[in-house]
């Protein structure tokens, strides 16, 4: 892969950190000699849609909380995320705000009591919408990747689902699943 590709895995975004720990997409970065950073361009409450409430478990226009970011590479935009929380888990805490979180999500939600144990992913390609290729400063026949991410605690309840979008031939995707 050249300089300007990414190898994204998903375990370390899975994981709650320790505390004082820098989220998993800065530590990532870093360790590869890279700079990364976000931009939350938007966050709170909202109503599911039908794909949404579908991830969550939960009915269409129930209230949600979202976190809308620009993820961003050496100063480029890399992928668009969405994540959705249920709101009984999300509202009034740092999830619902633009404050960037330290140690990220994961680790708040896991200091909350809400720690994940099944994670189902579903990757998907296709063209971006005009909006999507403007943010992400693609070509018109350049094609995305789509990851829907849906994280269970242990008793089966959805805790955050993430929509994310990015270009598909800056990217690269590696699972590793342990057996056993």
């Amino acid at each position: 892969m050249s300089g300007t590709e990414w190898t994204s895995t998903s375990m370390p975004y899975l994981t709650p950190r320790a505390a004082g720990e820098a989220d998993a997409w800065t530590e990532e970065v870093t360790s590869a000699g890279r700079r990364g950073g976000q931009r939350i361009v938007h966050a709170g409450e909202a109503c599911a849609t039908a794909e949404v409430a579908t991830l969550l478990g939960t009915q269409e226009g129930a209230r949600v909380v979202v976190r809308r970011r620009i993820i961003e590479l050496d100063g480029r935009p890399c992928e668009l995320t969405d994540t959705f929380y249920p709101a009984h888990i999300a509202s009034g805490t740092l999830l619902a705000g633009t404050a960037k979180i330290r140690g990220g999500a994961v680790t708040l939600l896991a200091s909350l009591g809400h720690v994940g144990a099944r994670v189902v992913e579903t990757v998907t390609a296709r063209m971006p919408s005009d909006e999507e290729r403007e943010q992400l400063g693609t070509g018109r026949e350049e094609p995305v990747l789509r990851i829907a991410r849906v994280t269970y605690d242990a008793g089966g309840a959805p805790l955050q689902a993430d929509l994310m979008v990015m270009p598909a031939t800056r990217q690269q995707l590696r699972y590793e699943t342990r057996i056993g």
